[in-house]
């Protein structure tokens, strides 16, 4: 029996703000009791895995609160993250030194 806070994974719809690079797609997982994984699927296909097609974390999403987390890995939620700071291919942050912020910032 679930408890009424449980989110149900097969009827978990959220709406992803950001699209998805071409040839990829978003899915949703249930991660913790209110919070969804949201992975990045699509591209090369793995050969030991009967042609399964890859996916990584892209985020993590608290579904009370409506506030989106960068992925630590596929198990662990980091720090809070903007929604103008997610890119489409995932939500952790970049780390540049000053040079680099000046380049590519």
């Amino acid at each position: 029996m679930k408890s009424p806070n449980k989110v149900d994974s097969t009827s978990i719809s959220i709406e992803i703000p950001f699209d998805p690079p071409k040839g990829y797609h978003y899915e949703v997982t249930e991660h913790k009791r209110n919070v969804v994984a949201v992975w990045l699927c699509g591209g090369p296909t793995y050969l030991y895995k009967d042609g399964e097609t890859a996916r990584t974390i892209h985020s993590f999403y608290n579904i009370k609160k409506g506030t989106w987390y960068a992925p630590v890995n596929s198990k662990k939620a980091g720090d809070e993250v903007k929604l103008n700071q997610i890119r489409p291919w995932t939500a952790m942050q970049l780390n540049l030194n000053p040079l680099e912020q000046l380049l590519f910032g």
